[in-house]
């Protein structure tokens, strides 16, 4: 019988900007032996426009509906549209060096949040089970992108420790709060709660307490303008981009004869029809949105979770604790206002054995 987790890296060549990937299929045969002891296998991803649906979404949608799912959240978000975060010479967070190699992706953060993307999930490790990466933007001016995975095996998982923490927000209605700001101290005391624990390799799984309404969790790259005006903007109105080729139409709709207009709103409706089924949207949802000028609340539209997990690993420098990508951070997203000043958290810390 092996001995504790195994934890095997993995680097993908994506095919294509958009590419999903059934990442088990893609394991040498060897890591596949070394992993054939363990019932579980955890899967990691490194990245914030490239990571994995949930096993429970795969489940509902079947493995080869994913691309549509996916395709139809790419629609929504289509690349090019006019996003803060796209205009590099606004970025106070580049120098001069990386704005001339930094892509233009926007859209990839945007439906990775979105859609719901994780970049740590759990699957039975057996055949036939379907591990689906997916990655948004794998391709940048013709080259592809180094993507890194971690894959660790194990028996069971155990229940470590519990804490709850309470969350500052604004009085503003729509906001995006970064755990790792330094002077919220809430990283700091998260790392030191799994330091006291000791655990080697495990997950804390955070989780928006069930009493929280219009908020929602994920982990991805908090740069100001993709925040503080990209997901600020979809969260007012989650048909704001994909609406521009259209907005004249809608905006002063007796300026178009009736036929072209009747023809741009069908052509609007096959668009987000073209796989909004399988955000398991009704018809009479996207009339509505013709009908409100394409606004609806994103908690409707959207599959933003309500918990994440993170990786608690040895890292690159050797120690243990958080495992995360250079441009990871959890955040905190909430689109109405709540009753109080602070939005509650449960952490659950577990080890993998």
């Amino acid at each position: 019988m092996a001995e504790g987790p195994i934890d095997l890296t993995l680097e993908l060549a994506p095919r294509a900007r958009f590419d999903v990937v059934e990442l088990r299929s893609r394991l040498p045969i060897e890591y596949r032996d070394a992993l054939a002891p363990y019932p579980f296998c955890l899967y990691w991803s490194a990245h914030t426009t490239a990571g994995f649906l949930d096993r429970s979404l795969i489940a509902r949608l079947g493995p080869a509906r994913v691309p549509t799912y996916v395709d139809a959240l790419r629609r929504i978000f289509p690349e090019g549209a006019g996003y803060e975060h796209d205009r590099l010479e606004r970025r106070l967070d580049l120098d001069a060096a990386q704005r001339a190699v930094e892509p233009r992706n926007a859209d990839s953060h945007l439906v990775f949040i979105a859609g719901g993307l994780r970049p740590c999930v759990t699957h039975p490790n057996r055949p036939g089970e379907t591990v689906c990466f997916v990655d948004l933007d794998g391709v940048n001016e013709g080259r592809p992108r180094r993507r890194l995975t971690r894959v660790i095996g194990f028996r069971h998982e155990a229940i470590v420790a519990h804490t709850r923490i309470d969350v500052p927000v604004s009085r503003h209605p729509i906001e995006s709060v970064n755990l790792k700001d330094p002077k919220l101290g809430i990283y700091d005391h998260l790392a030191d709660f799994v330091a006291r624990a000791g655990v080697g390799t495990g997950r804390l799984h955070l989780a928006l307490d069930p009493g929280e309404r219009h908020a929602a969790l994920t982990v991805n790259e908090f740069e100001t303008l993709l925040m503080q005006h990209d997901l600020a903007a979809v969260l007012k109105n989650p048909l704001r981009f994909v609406a521009r080729r259209y907005w004249s139409v809608l905006a002063n709709p007796r300026s178009v004869p009736g036929k072209a207009l009747g023809y741009a709103q069908y052509d609007l409706v096959r668009v987000l029809n073209s796989g909004l089924d399988t955000l398991g949207l009704q018809d009479s949802i996207v009339e509505k949105v013709l009908a409100r000028t394409l606004a609806v609340p994103a908690a409707r539209f959207f599959r933003m979770r309500r918990s994440v997990h993170l990786l608690v690993a040895e890292r690159e420098d050797s120690r243990r604790g958080f495992v995360e990508g250079q441009y990871q951070s959890p955040i905190l997203v909430q689109w109405q206002r709540g009753h109080r000043p602070t939005r509650t958290l449960h952490v659950t810390l577990t080890r993998l054995e």
